[in-house]
């Protein structure tokens, strides 16, 4: 691993661990040989980050923070228990979460009372089955409060795009 990729591999590392927590970052990159970083012609910049030529992470740099793959997700799914990064929906609608709906507050179960808005967030059913990843948009005891008003933007669902 050349220099340059090695301190791009710490930088990822840091705000993985700042943004989701180091355990999630320890099953993101469970194996740094098979970590590969995908730059911007323009800027040089970090861009895409695969696990074994697989998109796991995408960096935004409007907050330097990423966004979650679907794949990522999984890998997290995998590994730590509900509702941990998560937010449980009734079962009844996950046809049409998978399809890429918003997930509105009266169909969330249980969700991660350490989720702030704007945080990313995996959506399940009750069975722990992957719908969809996207952002939070209220607090959580809103959410848990609230009977109507979206409280996920779905940014992919999983019946939308190939894993």
């Amino acid at each position: 691993m050349e220099k340059r990729q090695f301190l791009d591999l710490r930088k990822i590392k840091a705000i993985s661990d700042f943004q989701f927590n180091p355990m999630v970052t320890d099953i993101l990159f469970d194996n740094d040989h098979k970590i590969n970083m995908e730059y911007s012609k323009n800027t040089g910049r970090i861009k895409h980050i695969y696990y074994d030529d697989k998109l796991l992470l995408n960096f935004r740099p409007q907050n330097g923070l990423f966004t979650l793959s679907l794949y990522a997700a999984i890998k997290i799914i995998k590994q730590t228990t509900i509702p941990h990064l998560r937010a449980v929906v009734l079962s009844d609608i996950s046809e049409f979460i998978k399809e890429g709906r918003n997930v509105f507050c009266k169909h969330i179960t249980e969700i991660d009372d350490n989720l702030r808005p704007l945080d990313e967030v995996i959506v399940v059913n009750q069975e722990d089955e992957l719908l969809a990843i996207g952002k939070l948009i209220l607090p959580v005891p809103y959410i848990k409060s609230f009977i109507s008003g979206i409280a996920i933007k779905v940014r992919k669902g999983v019946n939308k795009s190939k894993i």
